[in-house]
């Protein structure tokens, strides 16, 4: 007997052989992801004043350096320096002396607020070639250099006017200034850069500027304009990206040993209690909500679970990346994961949807401390 028991040992430890069996882990990805940063910026092209003569007698040049910072891939703040020339002008051709225009210098220091449209809708990438954003500031201006406005003033005084005409109270410009004189400027304007490097753009900029009455020495009861095209190069300081890890699925072979039974079979009855719970996340490319291949493997690993213990349930959470978008889009894309999980394990696998509990965080919520890894639907099943 005794022999007989060791030749039975043999022979089962003879019948064991081993199988593989994939089981996913997860290796990093380095991909591209905003990093705050300062840029300089240098822009030169033509102002228009607001006035009453030709488009063309109102030009002058324009020159603007600036430098600034990007707390984010939206919104930035720029301290910029606007200079050279503004112009007025009167038409004054109804007492014989024709159109008159002058010149006048200023500089105008401005703190702008930017927005990058271009990455507030369509999500922030690391080498897109066109970026277009708007822009809203306050500052400013300080002028000098009014003497041919005192020349044309003195002009207009000592023409004789015909009878029965009349000479407009801003033609006299009696609110005519001299020396240096300030005043507070509002600014409106829009941008578009063409990013020829990661680091350096060129750019095209137009504003438009608001300032009190008389700027141009004469008084008209609103508001004087002027507006500026301009066009330069950006280049950007510092670090401009920093390393995030994505999940990327690679198959690891497992050995595990099957036994072969020889003598009898033992039958157990299947469990219907769950034991451990189970989490599986469902990771997504940006502004995504398809589930890959690899991460349908893991849906099938919660059904497997389910079909398993018949009285578990899942909660299914869809997460979105606060790095991309906005909250409001956000809370979109975090329930159309979470909704295609659940479309998923309810019409592919035949789930009852009473097992089912389908939530959605947005951004509010960031699961993992680095921002592409937000980009999931987390699922716990217990």
């Amino acid at each position: 007997m005794k022999l007989k028991n060791i030749l039975m040992t043999a022979a089962l430890l003879a019948g064991c052989f081993t199988a593989s069996a994939q089981e996913p882990q997860a290796a990093a990805k380095t991909c591209d992801a905003f990093a705050p940063h300062w840029y300089v910026q240098g822009q030169i092209g033509g102002q228009y004043t607001l006035g009453e003569v030709s488009f063309s007698d109102l030009l002058s040049g324009n020159a603007q350096v600036g430098a600034g910072y990007n707390f984010s891939p939206v919104w930035g703040l720029r301290l910029s320096l606007d200079a050279w020339q503004s112009k007025g002008g009167s038409d004054l051709d109804y007492i014989g002396l024709g159109v008159k225009t002058w010149k006048y210098n200023f500089i105008a220091p401005t703190l702008d607020v930017t927005c990058d449209l271009t990455n507030w809708i369509l999500g922030y990438k690391a080498n897109r070639v066109c970026n277009f954003g708007l822009l809203a500031g306050l500052g400013l201006n300080f002028a000098w250099h009014n003497g041919e406005a005192a020349s044309v003033r003195d002009l207009v005084a000592a023409t004789e006017v015909a009878p029965g005409v009349t000479v407009p109270v801003e033609h006299q410009m009696t609110d005519l200034w001299g020396g240096t004189t300030t005043r507070v400027v509002g600014r409106l304007g829009a941008y578009l850069d063409f990013n020829i490097s990661r680091r350096v753009a060129l750019g095209l900029e137009f504003n438009s500027n608001v300032l009190s009455d008389t700027y141009n020495s004469k008084e008209a009861g609103n508001a004087d304009w002027y507006f500026n095209l301009l066009a330069g190069v950006k280049v950007k300081l510092g670090k401009l990206k920093k390393a995030t890890a994505e999940p990327v699925i690679v198959e690891k072979i497992v050995e595990k040993p099957v036994e072969k039974v020889v003598e009898k079979i033992v039958y157990k009855e299947p469990e219907t209690q769950p034991h451990d719970p189970m989490r599986r996340d469902i990771f997504y490319t940006i502004r995504g909500s398809e589930i890959s291949k690899t991460e349908m493997a893991k849906i099938e690993d919660v059904v497997n679970y389910l079909k398993k213990y018949p009285n578990a349930k899942v909660s299914v959470t869809g997460y979105a990346d606060r790095g991309t978008g906005n909250p409001q889009i956000n809370v979109g894309y975090a329930q159309k994961r979470a909704q295609g999980v659940a479309d998923v394990l309810t019409k592919k696998y035949g789930i009852s949807p009473s097992r089912i509990t389908v939530d959605s965080k947005g951004d509010t919520v960031q699961p993992y401390d680095l921002n592409d890894l937000n980009r999931v639907t987390i699922c716990i099943a217990e």
